[in-house]
């Protein structure tokens, strides 16, 4: 058993993401509803359902808008492969809860309570508070119950995982030789020759020029590519044209009454003796029979309902408080407790009720009535919602219209235009290719490109661009693939050359100095000033280069080495002096260790993992491409 609270800024980061992320995987509202909708993996007989999937690739999109900003493309989450691993993710989800559950790995109820009690968000001046707890986990419509089972699942899987990633090895053999590799020093001086100094001698003649555009004819391709004309019909342009009175809005105030009010909340105490919905029937009927003991003391004394609920109900959230739970509405409990909790009056206590969390004992002791919102509050609300229905139903009444004449009317958009009170919109050049954003759609543009619009000069038929949107277009003037001409792109294929051979030109000179450098010959070079570069450190030399410094024998020093570099020209490193690391301190032995046990645990859960999905019976449904229509 690891000890958590120990660790316990780890626990932290965690538990707020579950207070930040409600749900997003597996946990409680998978948990009460596992049984809905469609089932998109199994994984040792446990169902993965569409609700738990939707919920995990909401969070994902949260995170991808959280870091894209105005770059976000929810599109990306419509395609096969991401929500395929989406769904593995899940899976290993799952799959990590399974094992720890057949590890016997649990968690105690005075460590859960620890554990929630830490918790800064909690707390008030330092210490744990009830209400803070309450307040917190109601913004995310969460009852310290459905939390707290949300927590010690959590726990539980995290003692699986850290058994591997805190169990990484290094010998201090192997971390003295990567702190020597990798702090190593070595003193160089750099020298480079750009390309740049060599273009003026390149000699390129026409025939070459000829010669490099015959050989590379793809490089010269234009696309198909058509100016066009567009008219855009939607119900967001409808709005204006529709106007909404008092009256309707009064009249939809009083048929929706129930959308503009709070529900009633109740407010109840509990006691709860916890039985795993896994035990065995003997400790079933323990724990029944512990239940209807506790029972019978609250019937006897129903004043000492609080009393009772902290010396014994086993809700490590709600005990300390005499098992209050706060207010809370309808679908935020579990089944059965729920159901309880409504059919009871103020003051009245349940009978035991039977949970997957084990047997509770409940008191009502409030109602919150539900509340309504005035016709003030909510008028300009309504007011929008039914401008918006309007244009709406205008766009249904419409569409087929706009369709028609865009069809029957082909040789002019604006009969459509007018229409839909909308205007012709002038385009600029459309390549024929992928989507290239707005209402230019892959149908968008292959439609676009179709030979009834391209040869017989005709409108697109009306395409939907976007939800309650739709767009129609047609070709202005078209331009066939073609290849350039020779003359238009003969000066760019002149420079290409010229660079190339200007490159070459450079390398020879490098390499001739490189090669009387290191037979000890003088060479005309003028160095950079001297400078100290590490593996991890070298400013001024890219990757490749800087391996070849460390990777050159230095037992005889001064030593050379060059490199062509792609595009710039090339260059010369000469290697003075290696400077080796001195006595290893322990604190940097230490943190080295760490990061080298940190990998190596991490790699032990990775084979881990894959060896358990291996001998896992896993069922995933396979994700395919919407076909475009």
């Amino acid at each position: 058993m690891f000890d958590f609270v120990h660790e316990k800024k780890r626990v932290v980061q965690f538990v707020l993401a579950l207070i930040v992320l409600p749900f997003a995987f597996w946990g409680v509202d998978s948990y009460r509803k596992s049984g809905a909708g469609e089932s998109l993996a199994t994984v040792n007989g446990e169902k993965i359902g569409a609700q738990e999937f939707d919920n995990a690739v909401r969070q994902q999109e949260q995170r991808m808008r959280e870091m894209a900003g105005p770059t976000f493309d929810q599109a990306v989450f419509d395609k096969p492969e991401v929500k395929h691993q989406i769904l593995e993710g899940l899976v290993a989800q799952h799959l990590l809860g399974l094992e720890a559950h057949k590890a016997g790995l649990t968690i105690s109820d005075d460590e859960l309570a620890s554990v929630i009690a830490g918790i800064p968000a909690f707390q008030k001046e330092g210490k744990f508070d009830k209400q803070q707890y309450e307040k917190v986990l109601g913004a995310q419509s969460m009852s310290p119950l459905m939390f707290e089972f949300r927590v010690r699942q959590e726990l539980s899987t995290r003692q699986l995982t850290d058994a591997y990633t805190q169990n990484g090895y290094a010998s201090n053999a192997v971390v003295d030789n990567l702190i020597r590799l990798n702090e190593q020093q070595r003193v160089i001086s750099l020298a480079k020759f750009d390309v740049d100094s060599f273009v003026k001698q390149a000699k390129v003649d026409d025939a070459a020029v000829e010669n490099y555009y015959k050989q590379n004819q793809s490089e010269f391709k234009t696309p198909e590519r058509a100016k066009v004309e567009y008219v855009v019909f939607s119900s967001d342009a409808l709005q204006s044209q529709v106007a909404v009175d008092d009256a309707e809005v009064s009249k939809y105030y009083e048929e929706h009454q129930s959308e503009f009010g709070t529900q009633e909340q109740r407010q109840a105490s509990h006691i709860l003796i916890t039985v795993s919905a896994q035990a065995s029937d003997a400790d079933k009927k323990a724990a029944k029979a512990k239940a209807e003991e506790v029972l019978q003391k609250v019937k006897q004394s129903p004043g000492n309902f609080a009393a009772l609920a902290k010396q014994y109900s086993q809700d490590p959230g709600s005990a300390a408080n005499g098992g209050d739970l706060g207010m809370f509405g309808h679908g935020t409990m579990v089944k059965p407790f729920e159901e309880a909790v409504y059919k009871l009056k103020v003051g009245e206590t349940s009978d035991l009720v039977q949970s997957d969390f084990g047997f509770h004992i409940i008191r009502l002791t409030a109602i919150k009535a539900a509340k309504t919102q005035s016709l003030a509050e909510v008028k300009g609300f309504i007011s929008q919602r039914l401008k918006t229905q309007k244009a709406s139903d205008k766009f249904a009444e419409l569409a087929d219209k706009f369709s028609n004449t865009v069809y029957e009317q082909s040789d002019s958009l604006k009969p459509a235009a007018d229409l839909v009170k909308a205007s012709v919109q002038q385009g600029g050049w459309l390549n024929k290719g992928p989507a290239t954003g707005g209402v230019w759609t892959d149908k968008a543009i292959q439609a676009v490109f179709s030979d009834e619009v391209v040869k017989n000069k005709r409108n697109t038929t009306a395409i939907e661009v976007a939800p309650n949107t739709l767009m129609s277009a047609r070709v202005v003037e078209y331009q066939p693939a073609s290849v350039r001409a020779l003359a238009e792109v003969s000066a760019s294929i002149q420079k290409k050359l010229q660079h190339r051979q200007a490159l070459e030109m450079v390398a020879k000179l490098g390499g001739e100095l490189l090669s009387h450098l290191q037979k000890g010959e003088k060479a005309s070079v003028t160095w950079q000033p001297v400078q100290t570069i590490t593996r991890a450190q070298h400013t001024g030399l890219d990757a490749e280069l800087a391996q070849l410094v460390f990777q050159v024998n230095a037992t005889k020093l001064p030593a050379y080495i060059g490199l062509p570099l792609t595009q710039s020209g090339y260059a010369l490193v000469r290697v003075d002096a290696v400077k080796d690391t001195g006595a290893i301190e322990d604190g940097k032995r230490n943190r080295y260790l760490q990061q080298i046990r940190q990998v190596t645990g991490e790699e032990l859960l990775r084979s881990y993992l894959a060896d358990a999905h291996k001998h896992a019976d896993i069922v995933m449904k396979p994700f395919v491409a919407e076909e475009k229509k």
